[in-house]
């Protein structure tokens, strides 16, 4: 069955941490994952130089690993469609041209469909709030996404994990108290609708595993710490490897370790699927 590493918000520009970009590129080498999934945010303003450094880490990962990569809210060039005014094909163009021609990819391994979700379209009618600060930044899904969404989930092989790669947080973060999407309770009730078992996501910048009990079967919520100086609250950059077996989820929290100088496995989750 598989074993997924999980990281988000790499952030490659400026908040970029060299020692440790280099520390998950050896732990992906040395571990041989199956997948290596990217829950968005590679690059902090969307510039070309920075998702070119992108390509080069996904690149690299793809000699060992499986590899599935989604948009986050600084991967899109915004302000070239601001609220839909303007080209919209433009918010993409650089992404798509350095790092995946599919904003929503799908990619099936042995025991598991994962689906790339695009929570991050911009500024746009729906993602507006009365914060400005959360221009560009809220997550948003469409009804015509979640329809397309179960379509491919069940497409799925029998028995295969149904995982979801998504940036935005659909679960209130401890250190910020804010979810990253907008409408979550419909959202998290579309995947459970889905029989979704596994939620990739990032934005929050603070590492987090949830269990949502909306159904007998629930639902885990894996949240990947950013790997760059803009972790929340002063906590260790982290990554999550997750082994996804017929009967559970094992989810170990890879923290960083400045004295060492590397990824350390750390508390570990196990949920039934």
């Amino acid at each position: 069955m598989p074993r997924i590493l999980h990281v988000s918000d790499l952030h490659f520009g400026r908040p970029a941490v060299p020692l440790q970009i280099d520390a998950i590129e050896q732990l992906i080498q040395a571990e041989r994952f199956d997948v290596v999934a990217v829950s968005g945010d590679v690059s902090q303003r969307a510039r070309s130089g920075e998702f070119q450094r992108a390509q080069v880490f996904l690149r690299d990962a793809r000699r060992v690993s499986e590899v599935i990569v989604v948009p986050g809210n600084h991967d899109v060039a915004w302000w070239r469609a601001p609220m839909g005014l303007g080209d919209t094909g433009q918010l993409y163009e650089d992404y798509r041209t350095y790092v995946h021609p599919e904003v929503e990819p799908v990619l099936d391994i042995a025991g598991a469909r994962l689906v790339g979700l695009n929570t991050s379209h911009g500024i746009t009618r729906r993602t507006l709030t009365w914060n400005m600060r959360d221009l560009s930044v809220i997550g948003d899904v469409t009804r015509k996404q979640l329809v397309r969404l179960a379509e491919r989930l069940d497409a799925a092989p029998d028995g295969a994990a149904r995982v979801v790669v998504m940036h935005h947080n659909p679960v209130r973060g401890e250190l910020s108290q804010r979810h990253g999407l907008k409408h979550t309770s419909k959202v998290l009730g579309a995947f459970a609708e889905m029989g979704v078992d596994l939620v990739l996501c990032g934005h929050d910048h603070q590492e987090a595993i949830h269990f949502v009990e909306h159904t007998r079967k629930g639902t885990v919520i894996s949240t990947a710490g950013t790997v760059s100086s803009r972790s929340r609250g002063g906590r260790p950059s982290s990554v999550n490897a997750i082994d996804v077996t017929d009967d559970e989820l094992h989810i170990v929290t890879w923290i960083w370790e400045p004295g060492a100088r590397h990824f350390a496995p750390g508390p570990v989750q196990v949920f039934p699927r």
